[in-house]
């Protein structure tokens, strides 16, 4: 018997190799064409497709009745389940996967990770290194509950554009923003999304970053962390990278970087660049 880790696709791990792992697609509708996100829509397509619509996808959470056929699965061939799911602030897919589970208890975890697509993956990747380690899955879930507090998830956007068409700002706002360079940087506190400041240009948004990391007593490298973007292209994350070479190069020997799909990537739109990582 072993465990079986389950998440949603929201935490951007379809490209990961981890062994006994499961993710659940989230539904990401483009008009009339819905797809299921990592499946039949990969990170690029997404973004070429976000490119060439006039109109904004919209996303939908996973149906309970998806989280229990992979529950049925999981304990049919003897394993024990723990399901990490994107915040429970930001979707109901947390909803879906705990009423799922009331068929089977004493199985099935629920872990809300209070966050979001590479915030999600470290805490699932500690899970991970968790469960190397023979924890049992009541012990894993524990310390998830525990750990989940320190993670933090900061991010630049590029533009104010996806706000703009999701309705979140006004047209003459994102207008104003646009003529003025202005990068919206926010983050993931208590399982929602916060504005922390606007900066004018990237390299002041890239300054406040790294504000936002010294505020939380810098990073943890010895727990996981992450830098993902949104986007065709990784330019703008690479200078970050670069300008702020002195966060990383005592710390480690390789960044850990990933893309942001679909199910956020709708809502913040191409050219964001986010960091996550557990506090000292």
């Amino acid at each position: 018997m072993g465990i079986r880790i389950i998440t949603d696709s929201a935490s951007d791990m379809i490209a990961e190799r981890v062994e006994n792992f499961e993710f659940i697609p989230l539904t990401v509708t483009f008009g009339e064409e819905e797809y299921l996100d990592g499946i039949n829509l990969s990170h690029q397509e997404f973004y070429e497709k976000l490119i060439e619509n006039d109109e904004l996808p919209h996303t939908s959470q996973a149906t309970p009745f998806v989280f229990e056929e992979a529950y049925k699965r999981a304990v049919e061939s003897g394993d024990e389940v723990l399901v990490i799911t994107m915040s429970a602030k930001l979707s109901g897919t947390w909803q879906s996967a705990v009423t799922a589970a009331g068929s089977y208890e004493g199985k099935v975890f629920v872990v809300d990770s209070e966050n979001v697509t590479v915030g999600e993956h470290a805490l699932i990747d500690y899970a991970v290194r968790l469960r190397s380690q023979n924890k049992t899955v009541n012990e894993i879930a524990a310390e998830l509950e525990s750990a989940k507090k320190r993670i933090r998830l900061v991010a630049l956007l590029d533009t104010l554009e996806y706000l703009k068409k999701g309705g979140r700002i006004s047209k003459a706002a994102a207008f104003a923003g646009g003529l003025l360079s202005i990068k919206p940087v926010v983050a993931v506190e208590g399982g929602e999304v916060v504005v922390l400041g606007k900066a004018r240009g990237s390299k002041q948004g890239n300054n406040l970053l790294c504000e936002e990391i010294k505020k939380a007593g810098g990073i943890d490298f010895s727990m996981p962390h992450f830098l993902g973007y949104t986007g065709l292209s990784d330019a703008l994350l690479q200078k970050y990278i670069h300008d702020n070479e002195a966060l990383w190069k005592d710390g480690i020997k390789e960044l850990r970087i990933t893309t942001v799909g679909g199910a956020i990537g709708t809502h913040v739109g191409p050219g964001a660049i986010a960091v996550a990582f557990f506090s000292v």
